[in-house]
C-alpha cells in the first residue's frame, strides 16, 4: 500500500503521468503563490482581452476616429489584445508543462517576441507621432498622413516577425530540438543573437521614446511659462502649439512611462547577461507586471479620453447595431 501511495504521487508529480520515464516534472510552487498567480493572470488575462477589444472596435468602427494618432493606438490595442490572448497559456506553463505539441512552442514563443517589439515599436511611432505634431505642427497634416502611418505599422509588425522568425530560426526547423524530456517547451538562442534582440527590442527604442519625450517636456515647459504669461498663443521656433496636442502628449506620456515601468524588471533582467536567480513570488510578481501593463493601456484612454468612453456606451447598449451608428459624434 505505501509503494503504491508513493508511485501514484510520483506521477501526480509529472506532467504526463503514463510517461513516466519521460515526462518532466511539474514545477512545485507554495499553494498560495501558485493560486495567487493563477488568479492574477486570470484575471488581467480577462479584463485585458475585453477592454482591448473595445479599443479595437471604437477605432474601426467610428470614422470620427480614423486619425493617423488613433490608427498606431490601434496598434497597440492590437497587441495588448493578443497579449490577453497569450497569457492563457502563461498560465498552463505556471506548472512547468507544456501540452500543446512542439510546433506551438516554437510559435508561442515567437508570438509572444513579435508582440512585445510590435508593441515597443507602436510606442517609438506614437512618440514620433506627438514630436512631429508639436514641435513641426505647420507641416504635420502633410508628413503624417494615414497611408504613412499605415505602412509604418505594416513595417512595424513585418520587421518584427521577420527578425524574430530569424532568432528562432534553429528551433523552427527542428522544433522540440532542445527540450530534455515530454512537457517541456525551450528553446535557445546564441548570446549574439539575444544581445542584438535585447538592443533592437528595448534599448534602442527605450533611448528614441526618452529623447524624444525630453524634446516634448522643453516644449511643454515653454508653453506653461508662456500661459503664465498670459500668452494665448504659443509659438516656438515658427511652431504653433495647440493646448490639445500637449493635452493628447501628455496622455500618450503616461502610456509610455507606465509600459516602460511594466516591461523595466523584465528587461533589467536580461541586460544583467547572468542568470538571476528569482524565488517564485518574485519571479510571478515580474510576469504579472510584465503583463499587466496591456490592461493598463485602456483604462488610461478611459480616464484620459472621453471619446473612448461614449464609444464604450454606444457598444455596451448595442446602439453600435444601428445602420449610422459609425457616423455617431463622439468627439
Amino acid at each position: 500500500m505505501m509503494n503504491n501511495s508513493l508511485t501514484r504521487r510520483h506521477q501526480d508529480a509529472l506532467c504526463f503521468p503514463l510517461l513516466v520515464n519521460t515526462s518532466c516534472k511539474k514545477t512545485q510552487r507554495p499553494p498560495s503563490v501558485a493560486a495567487l498567480a493563477y488568479m492574477l493572470l486570470s484575471a488581467i488575462s480577462l479584463i485585458t482581452f475585453t477592454l482591448n477589444l473595445l479599443v479595437i472596435i471604437s477605432i474601426s468602427h467610428f470614422k470620427q476616429l480614423h486619425t493617423p494618432t488613433n490608427l498606431l493606438l490601434l496598434s497597440l490595442a492590437a497587441s495588448d489584445f493578443l497579449v490577453g490572448f497569450l497569457m492563457l497559456f502563461q498560465i498552463y506553463l505556471l506548472d512547468g508543462c507544456w501540452f500543446f505539441g512542439d510546433l506551438m512552442c516554437v510559435a508561442y514563443y515567437i508570438l509572444d517576441y513579435v508582440i512585445t517589439s510590435a508593441s515597443i515599436g507602436s510606442m517609438v511611432l506614437i512618440s514620433v507621432d506627438r514630436y512631429l505634431a508639436i514641435c513641426d505642427s505647420l507641416r504635420y497634416p502633410i508628413k503624417v498622413t494615414q497611408l504613412r502611418v499605415k505602412i509604418g505599422v505594416f513595417l512595424c509588425w513585418s520587421v518584427s516577425l521577420v527578425f524574430h522568425c530569424l532568432c528562432f530560426f534553429d528551433s523552427l526547423k527542428q522544433p522540440g530540438k532542445f527540450n530534455t524530456c515530454v512537457g517541456e517547451c525551450v528553446i535557445v538562442v546564441t548570446y549574439a543573437v539575444g544581445m542584438t534582440d535585447l538592443f533592437f527590442s528595448f534599448i534602442g527604442p527605450l533611448a528614441v521614446i526618452v529623447f524624444l519625450y525630453l524634446r516634448l517636456f522643453v516644449v511643454a515647459v515653454s508653453h506653461a511659462r508662456a500661459t503664465r504669461s498670459h500668452v494665448g498663443i504659443v509659438t516656438l521656433r515658427s511652431t504653433t502649439i495647440k493646448s490639445s496636442d500637449l493635452k493628447a502628449a501628455r496622455t500618450l506620456g503616461v502610456v509610455v512611462v507606465v509600459f516602460m515601468a511594466c516591461i523595466m524588471p523584465y528587461f533589467c533582467i536580461a541586460i544583467s547577461g547572468q542568470d538571476v536567480m528569482l524565488n517564485a513570488s518574485s519571479a510571478a510578481f515580474i510576469i504579472c507586471l510584465f503583463y499587466l501593463n496591456s490592461c493598463l493601456n485602456p483604462l488610461i484612454y478611459a480616464i484620459f479620453y472621453p471619446w473612448f468612453r461614449r464609444s464604450i456606451k454606444i457598444i455596451v447598449t448595442l446602439q453600435i447595431l444601428k445602420a449610422d451608428s459609425s457616423q455617431a459624434n463622439i468627439m
